[in-house]
Order: C-alpha cells, then structure tokens, then sequence
C-alpha cells in the first residue's frame, strides 16, 4: 500500500514510467532500509537516474544495483548514493568535494542539496561526457575537472565535506588536509576487502567509523605508486 505523498508523486507524473520507477526506487530501496532525510530522500526523487547510464541500460535505471558505465567504472547501487550522502550530513549551503566522478550521478544527488559541489575524475572520457550531461541537465553549481583524486582540489578547499567513490588502500591524507575541522568525509577503503568509513575532522585529528562492507572500483593514480 503506498503512502499519500507516494501516490500524488505517481499521479503528477503521468506517463512517465521513469519517474514511476523513481518513486519506487526511493520507497522500496532507500526508505526501507532506514534511511529518512528528506533532503537526501527528495535528491533521489529529483535526479533523472536514466540520463546518466548508457542507453542499453535505461530501462535498468532504478534496479537495486550498480551498472557499467563504460571504461571498466560503474554508476553505484542507488542506496549507496543515497547512504554516502546521508552520511556527510549535508543541509544546504555547503560547498562539497566528490573523487570519482563517472556518470556525473552522484554529484547531481549533492548538487541538490549542497550549494557547490566540485568533482573530480581522473579518466578524461568520461569527465568531459559529465561535464556536458550535467550542463545540459542545467546543474551549474558543479564544476568538473579531470585530475587525480588523490590529491583533491586544494584551489577550493576547504570542505564542508568529502565523499569517495572510489576505493583506495588507506585515506589519502591530501584530503583529509582539505576537509573543514567540523566536517565529514565518506571514502570506501580496502584492496580485495573493502569497508566503507566515515571520516569527521577534529581539532585534534580525525575519528574513524566503519559503516558497512563495500565494493568500490580501485582509486586510480597516485594511490597505486604508493
């Protein structure tokens, strides 16, 4: 049985069995799994999912998995997304790093919610393929560079927070020298085992909380030299 809101989101989206499936994606795949902030919960509804995978896979958009996006990376399980924003605690008006840009959808969720959002992706193909989709969706407050996510992007720092969708051995510590004191970071880390950590910087250093255990492509560059 669906709920008020629900059924008013089904009703204003008419034919558009996209939007259908985003509602259902939000409810069944996000709700359900307790994650309950609005604003996190409204990004999911609001970001066109199907606009940011190849063509082939449009009608899996909203499947309760990662798919490929080419190039051997991935666009990442819904609840993931939706998990990793949640936990960064945004609430409008921050300005945000993402490392590991791919398909662009990730920084469009935070994009919905943060004020800036700066998003770096070491392979260019796919930074120049966001760079235009997400112009074209009209969201003018990210701005993509291609680069090594190791090293963040210490022009615009610091941040209010990180988040890390690709998977390094240990935190780099560029960024953690780039996160605001007060502020959160994200970041899956491990090799063949992987655990999703959440990083806040202290006065004093940081504090490290395991989440749950992930599975994340590599962090590319830098990382692998050392």
């Amino acid at each position: 049985m669906i709920n008020i809101l629900t059924f008013f989101l089904l009703m204003l989206a008419g034919t558009d069995n996209y939007a259908i499936s985003r509602e259902r994606m939000v409810e069944e795949q996000i709700v359900k799994r307790g994650i309950t902030d609005e604003k996190v919960l409204d990004a999911m509804r609001r970001v066109p999912r199907e606009e940011f995978v190849p063509d082939k896979y449009k009608p899996h958009a909203y499947i309760d998995s990662p798919l490929p996006i080419g190039y051997e990376q991935t666009i990442s399980q819904p609840f993931i997304v939706a998990l990793m924003t949640d936990l960064v605690d945004l609430e409008g008006g921050e300005r945000v790093l993402e490392i590991g840009t791919g398909s662009g959808y990730g920084a469009a969720v935070l994009a919905e919610i943060a004020e800036e959002v700066y998003t770096i992706e070491i392979l260019k193909p796919l930074a120049d393929s966001s760079r235009e989709r997400l112009a074209k969706l009209g969201y003018d407050n990210i701005k993509v560079l291609c680069g090594d996510g190791f090293f963040g992007w210490e022009e615009h720092a610091p941040y209010d927070a990180i988040v890390v969708t690709c998977a390094p051995g240990y935190i780099p510590q560029p960024l953690v020298d780039q996160l605001k004191v007060g502020g959160k970071m994200v970041i899956p880390v491990g090799e063949s085992f992987q655990e999703l950590v959440l990083v806040t910087k202290t006065e004093e250093g940081i504090k490290k909380e395991n989440i749950i255990p992930v599975r994340f492509v590599p962090m590319k560059g830098e990382v692998e030299k050392r």
